[in-house]
């Protein structure tokens, strides 16, 4: 799922690549996308972006003598769990591309495109931040450490800190690769009480007798969580990439899978919090951990086989039989399409369903063979122009 270096990684992408672009005509609209129309027209317009926490705002401003008559428009995009922008010819748009900007003639069209492979991003007219959301962690650091420790007092910080830092009320950027590569960082149980966790930080003042410049030394050797829940998302914006740099499919996610230290790396252990998230970490999951939840350590492809298997001596992977009819009736049913993230800001996802009366219960701890929402975060895969989760 998209996180806040994502969508500040596409404002940038939008920006650099819209420079000197003159947009026209009408934006449209895939026929499937349920999100609504775009009531716009210009005969020449530009666009700009601008990012903040997991929100991207696109701004349309009608050019000078432009007609008709138009006010710029401004539209907020989140992105759900694969959104991203392309700029591609007009004539060879990308799949799923469900929200569409064209280039004025005469010269070879081009289009921007919204691309939502899942279909669980959304766009608002109304140009407006979503309301409740609060600083960003990459731009509005200030902000952002001053929101959270004023609210301690907030029944979200009651929970574990791995959930809390998933609240948009208090972390607005903050996702699930991100708060699991910061707790790790510091050897914090992702199932500490997030009060406890964050009160030592209202008290913490460096000597006023130490200079600025030892000061400034201090924090980069010892920051502490709302420090790195600022610079840990500046990292993956320095790495580019990730859909948006100059190469393509997998190469333009290598440098963030070498930068990734904890998340769905072997050897770390993992657990599903009470929304259903896998959270990874290493050590002690800390006293607020699931009842129940049985901590999976990840193995890597090359221990997960036995002794005499090696990489190397496994053959060739054999085309599966085809199925009789008979043999179709007896498959299992199909796993339910996945539903897409609610709009709560507390945890930027839709609540786990209840299980039905007389079923048993899943396990906690995950079973998935990896935690991978999007293959933008899968250090494994190509990704494609997706971007992580």
């Amino acid at each position: 799922m998209p996180e806040g270096p994502e969508l500040h990684l596409a404002s940038h992408f939008v920006n650099e690549a819209c420079r000197g672009l003159v947009f026209g005509g009408c934006v449209e609209k895939s026929s499937v996308s349920r999100n609504p129309e775009v009531p716009f027209e210009s005969s020449a317009y530009h666009i700009s972006a601008s990012a903040r926490g997991k929100e991207l705002r696109l701004t349309l401003s009608p050019l000078p003598g432009a007609q008709p008559p138009q006010e710029p428009l401004a539209l907020v995009f989140r992105f759900g769990m694969s959104g991203s922008f392309q700029l591609a010819p007009a004539d060879a748009l990308p799949r799923h591309a469900h929200l569409r900007f064209y280039t004025a003639p005469p010269a070879p069209r081009l289009a921007l495109c919204f691309v939502d492979i899942r279909r669980f991003g959304h766009w608002d007219p109304g140009g407006k931040w979503q309301p409740g959301r609060g600083p960003c962690v990459l731009l509005e650091y200030e902000q952002f450490r001053e929101n959270v420790l004023r609210n301690l007092s907030d029944k979200a910080f009651d929970r574990p800190i791995c959930e809390a830092l998933l609240d948009q009320r208090f972390f607005n950027g903050i996702g699930n690769y991100l708060r699991a590569e910061i707790l790790y960082r510091l050897r914090i149980p992702p199932f500490e009480k997030a009060r406890t966790v964050l009160e030592a930080l209202q008290h913490h003042r460096l000597s006023p007798e130490m200079t600025l410049s030892q000061k400034i030394r201090a924090k980069l050797q010892n920051p502490d969580l709302l420090e790195l829940c600022h610079s840990v998302p500046k990292e993956v914006v320095q790495l580019g990439g990730k859909g948006y740099g100059p190469e393509h499919g997998e190469e333009d996610f290598a440098a963030f899978r070498a930068w990734l230290r904890c998340y769905g790396m072997p050897g770390m252990s993992s657990l599903r919090d009470r929304h259903g998230r896998t959270i990874w970490f290493q050590g002690d999951p800390g006293p607020l951990a699931p009842k129940g939840g049985k901590s999976r350590k990840k193995k890597s492809q090359e221990t997960q086989l036995q002794p005499k298997e090696k990489l190397e001596d496994l053959p060739p992977p054999n085309k599966a039989p085809s199925r009789t009819p008979r043999a179709r009736r007896h498959l299992p049913k199909k796993t339910a399409i996945q539903q897409p993230e609610g709009t709560s800001l507390q945890q930027d996802l839709k609540a786990p369903t209840v299980p039905e009366k007389g079923r048993r219960k899943g396990k906690q701890a995950t079973t998935e063979s990896g935690p991978w929402k999007n293959k933008a975060d899968n250090p494994s895969k190509g990704s494609g122009r997706t971007s992580a989760s």
